[in-house]
């Protein structure tokens, strides 16, 4: 996989079912039309997340029609949803089996071959903390579940239940929120669980070629400490045992976590390849531009293992929180910035509806089209080379001379990847009213009489021939409107 790699979420049991009514016949992931993938690896995606291919628990799944919450929620997405279409949380794991429904274990593995004939890659969903209340753990391996007692039902209102044989459990929770009531949760200082997430993991690991770790930080001593009034007595920490142990089966199987709470750096240093990045996300929607780019200077090392993103699953569209103006330079942060780059199914075309993760079909959405191009536009530039072998590096923006009080060249956020002598100058008004300044490019080849003509990639119209000297000396002179983004490519003439 390249450095800093482009990540396609797929919902998968929605994904299935709109590529069936669009086709007129029932498709699997063992029968996705080749036409449908061409689509896929035409971005040059690095991998495609399959979100949500385990087997749905028949009670999450009665769980999920009785809800009042949920129901609501099903209501205001998709208006016209029937019962059926209430297929279950993917998040509510009956078994770690791919869902007979979206093909079985011999459609998985068709569909992995298929992206690997196209050069993408496979990552899985694994959700460490909790399992559905019908899970076999709950049978064959009770020790590795949170066990309760009867005092515990009365005691929480709804923090625990007893299941068919009879054993009383503790579901689901993060600190934080009321317990999920359709799941059981896994005793992080089990060393049982121990055992059976590695095996897990390690079968899972022979079907994909990485795997999205749901809510990762939950299962960190100290958070777990914390949640369940639970003490380690020294064990060490869960991801340290896990993850080696896996990777010493699958050498080059990837670890996405799921974090919040600035624990990313954190769960690097317990072993995960890449981190969510929702403080550049939450930055990005509710701060200012200092915010921003107080964030993407960190330390390099923690800045290439980060995923970024605008929109997934859990999150709003982007296209409905960010607005038909903000998105623009919020897509080319995301797409240019160093890390792993995570793009929603949907999100290209410009839907609005976020589906609760409970039901199997989308409602249809027109596609936005001038929003489909510019993503377009986007990615065949965030696909170049120096974005992914390159060096990055901050740049620093500066008053215009004949305004050397002014602070409008602060909202703009400048850097660059350098790759030989292939040059991409990113450039972002983050903020609601016009910018300019004048920025100063480190590049000694600029040195001389000779042209360089500065093309932006996003905008082909606009192209400068500008002398190399006057480049050093000057800057390159730019006047952003309001919420825009400039990529300029720099070549000699």
């Amino acid at each position: 996989m390249r450095h800093h790699p482009l990540i396609y979420e797929i919902n998968t049991w929605v994904w299935l079912t709109g590529i069936s009514r669009k086709y007129g016949y029932t498709i699997t992931l063992g029968n996705v039309p080749p036409e449908e993938l061409d689509a896929l690896a035409a971005h040059r995606f690095d991998a495609v997340w399959l979100m949500g291919v385990w087997e749905r628990s028949p009670a999450a799944r009665w769980i999920a029609t009785q809800h009042a919450g949920l129901l609501g929620e099903y209501a205001h997405a998709l208006p016209d949803y029937t019962r059926d279409e209430v297929v279950g949380s993917p998040y509510a794991i009956h078994r770690y089996q791919v869902d007979g429904h979206l093909g079985g274990r011999e459609g998985l593995a068709h569909f992995r071959e298929e992206l690997r004939r196209r050069g993408v890659r496979l990552i899985l969903d694994y959700v460490p903390n909790h399992v559905a209340v019908d899970h076999h753990w709950t049978e064959d391996h009770p020790d590795a579940l949170l066990r309760g007692v009867e005092a515990d039902i009365a005691r929480t209102h709804g923090g625990y239940y007893r299941a068919a044989n009879g054993r009383i459990f503790a579901h689901g929770r993060d600190p934080y929120f009321p317990p999920w009531g359709d799941t059981v949760q896994i005793n992080a200082f089990s060393p049982q669980a121990r055992a059976v997430t590695r095996d897990t993991l390690i079968e899972i690991g022979q079907q994909c070629d990485g795997v999205r770790c749901d809510m990762a930080m939950l299962l960190v001593n100290r958070i777990f400490s914390m949640t369940w009034s639970l003490v380690s007595n020294g064990l060490p920490e869960f991801w340290q045992e896990v993850i080696p142990a896996v990777k010493s089966e699958h050498p080059d199987f990837l670890f996405m976590a799921e974090v919040y709470w600035d624990m990313e750096h954190e769960l690097q240093k317990l072993g995960f390849d890449y981190t969510y990045d929702k403080l550049l996300y939450d930055r990005l929607l509710h701060q200012g531009v200092p915010s921003v780019r107080d964030h993407i200077m960190g330390a390099w090392g923690y800045q290439e293992r980060m995923v970024r993103f605008i929109e997934n699953h859990d999150e709003p569209r982007a296209l409905t929180s960010f607005g038909d103006r903000k998105i623009v330079p919020a897509i080319v942060l995301m797409l240019t910035l160093p890390g792993m780059k995570l793009l929603y199914e949907g999100q290209l075309e410009g839907r609005r509806v976020k589906l609760p993760v409970q039901l199997g079909r989308a409602p249809d959405e027109p596609v936005v089209e001038w929003l489909k191009t510019f993503y377009t536009h986007a990615l065949s530039e965030a696909v170049k080379p120096p974005y992914h072998e390159g060096v990055f590096m901050m740049l620093g923006m500066h008053p215009l001379p004949n305004e050397p009080e002014s602070s409008l060249h602060s909202a703009i956020i400048a850097y660059c990847w350098a790759y030989y002598h292939d040059w991409r100058i990113v450039l972002v008004n983050l903020s609601g009213h016009g910018a300019r300044g004048r920025l100063l490019l480190p590049r000694p080849e600029f040195r001389g009489p000779g042209l360089w003509r500065f093309r932006d990639s996003l905008n082909e119209e606009d192209v400068r021939d500008i002398r190399g000297d006057d480049v050093l000396s000057s800057g390159l002179i730019v006047d952003m409107p309001p919420y825009s983004a400039k990529v300029f490519h720099a070549s000699p003439l």
